[in-house]
């Protein structure tokens, strides 16, 4: 529906529309003429709004609309002839103003937001290294990253997503490096994106992904721009929305996970044996448990005999069977870890530490559980943690191994194992096989895998992305 001439019916529209009490209608006099400015108050500055556009408006001459963007002061102003425009730029936070006679509307970016400030984020502290991180909002994050890279190739496309939340979201890449088909699948998927509200990346990644039934991540994260700055300055696109601090990533890859912020601020040598410390803790997290089970039920060849003695003489009593016990002490790791989480935050760390040695110390004395489970538990889930990012999934596997091993064995476990590296081997995303650089092997690549190479070494973009040839 385009503007109206008379300034009654766009008014009479407008209040229809939004029937709210913080929608602002402002009576104003532009020239000779009446007009109404329309605004949510809580969004734009009130001061620049009289500062930038009712005073200069007031003593206009002649009521054009050339004549109106001229005299006011507003460095971000437009005309638009759509109401459905209009109303969408109010909502962003835009003061909107309607002159009697012109079927046209002016349109005043004077934006004002409550934000947070910049600060470390929680997720990847570092020692040494920048210490910014992303906020909840979308124009201090796009100005983060021009700070990082003062290249005129680096671009900004901008979206709304959401039938009712309208929230801008930003496809960010470096032109010439991003492959071009990448970015406009991209653009086609979040234009594709039906639903009410995108209120977090975390809903976008959930869209993006192209296996919607895969237990593993498909888009990779971050909450620091130095860390976004180098993964697109190797080829990926990144994916802000307004309201969250986490970036997104595509493509992903698997060792990502196994990257810190702090790996490139420190030596090769620290980092390399920091993320094949990683590396072993995951398998360990994964295996142990059902490795130990595998071996008290069919397999007691593999416990040493010194170890088999202590575990003959603490499950002496025990009612469980190895695999229900097993479970069991899982099961109560988990209720713990959920409950630390989202109690406060002192009362979090009261519950894990009390309720670990209280129930874990209890459950061993009164012969429900075993110490060697406990204890086995107890390091997997440590393990777990070397690596946040694949907690979740590593959870999940980690209990399918244990039934699988509970059921059949070493050589259930065995051939668990080989499926998931089979599925690892063939997964692939947006064109980049996930468990790359080892499946396809890409010598090249390693440099900055597992074995994090010295800087004189990286001369060159990871081949397991697909890029662009640039000339800056």
């Amino acid at each position: 529906m385009n503007v109206f001439k008379s300034l009654e019916k766009n008014k009479n529209y407008l209040m229809q529309t939004f029937n709210s009490e913080d929608v602002r209608f402002s009576s104003v006099l532009v020239g000779n003429k009446k007009g109404v400015l329309v605004f949510i108050a809580d969004l734009i500055d009130v001061n620049l709004l009289g500062e930038q556009v009712i005073k200069p408006l007031k003593t206009l001459q002649k009521v054009s609309e050339q004549d109106v963007l001229n005299e006011v002061y507003s460095p971000e102003k437009l005309s638009a002839k759509n109401l459905k425009d209009v109303i969408l730029e109010i909502t962003q936070g835009c003061a909107a103003l309607f002159i009697d006679g012109l079927n046209v509307c002016f349109l005043f970016g004077l934006r004002k937001f409550e934000r947070r400030s910049i600060a470390e984020p929680p997720t990847s502290t570092v020692i040494k290294g920048p210490r910014e991180g992303f906020v909840e909002s979308l124009p201090v994050n796009v100005s983060l990253m021009r700070r990082r890279i003062k290249s005129h190739k680096l671009r900004f496309e901008f979206i709304n997503v959401g039938k009712f939340s309208n929230t801008p979201v930003a496809i960010c890449y470096i032109n010439g490096i991003a492959d071009k088909n990448l970015v406009k699948k991209l653009k086609k998927k979040l234009s594709e994106i039906k639903i009410d509200a995108i209120l977090d990346s975390s809903y976008l990644s959930k869209f993006l992904g192209e296996h919607k039934t895969s237990l593993f991540k498909q888009v990779g994260n971050t909450e620091k721009p130095d860390i976004l700055a180098a993964k697109i300055l190797e080829g990926r696109v990144a994916i802000f929305v307004d309201g969250s601090p986490i970036a997104l990533t595509v493509p992903y890859l698997l060792i990502e996970d196994f990257q810190s912020p702090s790996d490139y601020y420190s030596s090769s040598y620290s980092a390399t044996f920091a993320r094949t410390l990683r590396l072993i803790s995951v398998v360990i997290s994964i295996f142990l448990p059902a490795y130990f089970v595998a071996a008290e039920l069919f397999h007691l060849q593999l416990i040493p005999l010194s170890f088999l003695l202590t575990i003959v003489n603490s499950i002496k009593g025990i009612p469980l069977s190895p695999s229900s016990e097993m479970l069991f002490t899982l099961l109560i790791f988990e209720i713990l870890n959920e409950a630390a989480v989202r109690m406060p935050k002192y009362v979090g760390m009261v519950v894990s530490i009390v309720g670990g040695l209280v129930l874990g110390e209890t459950a061993v004395n009164a012969g429900i559980i075993s110490a060697p489970v406990l204890m086995i538990v107890a390091f997997s889930g440590i393990c777990l943690y070397t690596v946040p990012e694949l907690e979740q999934t590593s959870s999940v596997i980690r209990l399918i191994f244990l039934t699988v091993a509970g059921a059949l064995g070493g050589y259930g476990l065995i051939l668990s194992g080989v499926v998931l590296i089979i599925y690892l081997v063939s997964f692939e995303n947006y064109g980049s096989p996930v468990f790359a650089p080892f499946s396809p092997l890409i010598t090249k690549d390693l440099k900055d895998s597992v074995y994090k190479g010295f800087l004189i070494e990286q001369k060159y973009r990871p081949l397991s992305i697909k890029t662009q040839i640039i000339s800056v």
